[in-house]
């Protein structure tokens, strides 16, 4: 999934073998499927069906599409155990996402379809992996009971303009929180967002502007961590015309800048440099993991590094003991995406990173 961090099209390899002991051949389309195994039942969750309208660029060409999610299921690792995968997905729980599209465009959808573009994240914005099973057991005499309607088999193989598909991708997800979104990412069209259940899952996020301990080291403390305490302050969209003065890549014109700023307090009896918000990230609610903009030069009308809406560190200062100093720092997001998680990592031993909701 293009843009998506720690997501991918991964081949799945069935070792199901024929009578004379040698590897099934062919490439049917049952996903799973053995006689009597992984027969329990999927978890059915509640997922948002708003169908909306978005892109799906292949090799070739752009396509207009509507799309929408039908059906979110949590299966078990019994559905899959006759499937050979990657060590990285042993141990994760497979989902069934069935996605409907239309095709609104002037030429046909090709498969893999747009529902290879499609993943499900946690609250954190942590995505699971979508993968694609190229190869089945073509020997087995009945579909697995488990899989919802629509995954097992593969999707159609061309969708003509205004056509309709009905598709399933499978996608691992880590054992632990539910998922809360589902996510749909086209490097043209942008992000389209979906809620699971009340889309807030549970992952042990601090609250939004929760204040927190940690500690920070840098070259003036000589190797002694100083506690500090880190409160976000908030977390808010900007404009691309915020950075019209910059020279921004190409890349980056189908994306919303968003401005996050949190608070240091300095609980130590050392000074600090102002560079805690090199221990800033972010994680998006479509499953990115953004680098901040660096290198912004001095803005004109006030000293610091930045622009105006985002400032950044004054130069020649320092965060005193006793005293707060907050730092902006800036976020570029396709459109349609949003910040799901705001985390700290502080310097020092034993220091643990600090993970808050964005909103």
């Amino acid at each position: 999934m293009a843009g998506i961090a720690g997501a991918g099209v991964l081949a799945l390899v069935v070792t199901a073998c024929g009578a004379d002991g040698s590897d099934s051949g062919g490439s049917g389309d049952r996903a799973g499927a053995d006689s009597g195994k992984g027969t329990s039942k999927p978890v059915a969750l509640t997922v948002e069906s708003t169908v909306r309208e978005g892109t799906w660029t292949s090799s070739s060409a752009t396509q207009q599409v509507k799309i929408a999610p039908k059906r979110l299921t949590r299966g078990t690792a019994a559905d899959l155990e006759d499937v050979t995968m990657d060590e990285d997905l042993q141990g994760m729980v497979p989902y069934y996402l069935t996605v409907g599209y239309t095709n609104t465009g002037s030429d046909a959808v090709t498969g893999p379809g747009p529902e290879a573009n499609f993943t499900v994240t946690v609250a954190d914005g942590t995505p699971g992996t979508p993968v694609n099973l190229w190869n089945a057991n073509s020997l087995a005499t009945a579909p697995s009971t488990s899989l919802p309607d629509d995954c097992d088999k593969a999707g159609p193989a061309s969708v003509p303009p205004g056509g309709t598909a009905t598709v399933c991708q499978l996608v691992m997800m880590p054992k632990g929180p539910e998922p809360a979104t589902v996510a749909y990412s086209d490097e043209t069209g942008g992000t389209l967002l979906w809620k699971v259940g009340d889309g807030k899952g549970d992952d042990g996020l601090l609250a939004a502007g929760t204040t927190a301990d940690s500690s920070w080291e840098d070259v003036t403390t000589k190797g002694a961590a100083v506690p500090i305490r880190v409160t976000p302050k908030s977390v808010r969209a900007g404009s691309l015309a915020d950075l019209r003065d910059y020279d921004l890549s190409d890349t980056s014109k189908n994306t919303v800048p968003w401005y996050v700023s949190v608070e240091y307090r300095n609980v130590g009896k050392q000074k600090l440099l102002p560079v805690m918000d090199d221990g800033v990230a972010l994680r998006s609610a479509g499953g990115r993991d953004v680098q901040p903009l660096l290198d912004l030069s001095i803005s004109a009308s006030k000293e610091g590094e930045g622009i105006d809406q985002c400032r950044g560190s004054v130069s020649n200062t320092r965060l005193q003991p006793n005293a707060t100093l907050t730092l902006c720092t800036i976020y570029l997001l396709p459109k349609g995406d949003r910040p799901a998680m705001v985390s700290f990592k502080g310097e020092g031993t034993g220091v643990k990173p600090l993970r808050w909701r964005a909103s």
